[in-house]
């Protein structure tokens, strides 16, 4: 089975105490209008904190600081086998601007049950709720 290697950032409100997160919609392909952490693929020679702060660029037109890596998803699709390397981030500059993404939300550890996360993004949750 095919293995993408792709980095997934995990936005809070503040880097000190957190109370919530940002969260998108999927906006293309099979998994449209599924919750995910916005990110992307890592290219050839790149490194996941690189490949972090480049995703978060093309698709949120936001400069972000990642400040950990906490966690790799490994998740077996029907068609990929799926290592998503997590970190959590806050905003350096920008407004972020949906500009693959259908719709996006920031949740608080009380709401972050309230979206339909994709599969690989669910075994994140009760992580994300303690860090809250």
């Amino acid at each position: 089975m095919k293995t993408i290697r792709v980095v997934a950032a995990v936005i809070l409100d503040s880097s000190d105490k957190p109370s919530q997160i940002f969260a998108t919609a999927r906006g293309y392909g099979e998994y449209k209008g599924g919750w995910e952490f916005p990110g992307g693929k890592i290219e050839q020679n790149e490194s996941p904190e690189d490949a972090i702060v480049r995703e978060i660029k093309e698709e949120l037109d936001t400069e972000i600081i990642p400040l950990e890596m906490f966690h790799t998803v490994e998740y077996d699709y029907p068609n990929f086998h799926l290592s998503m390397d997590c970190f959590y981030a806050v905003v350096k500059q920008g407004d972020l601007v949906l500009k693959e993404a259908e719709d996006a939300k920031w949740l608080t550890a009380d709401t972050l049950d309230s979206v339909d996360w994709l599969p690989a993004d669910r075994e994140l949750i009760d992580i994300i709720r303690r860090k809250l």
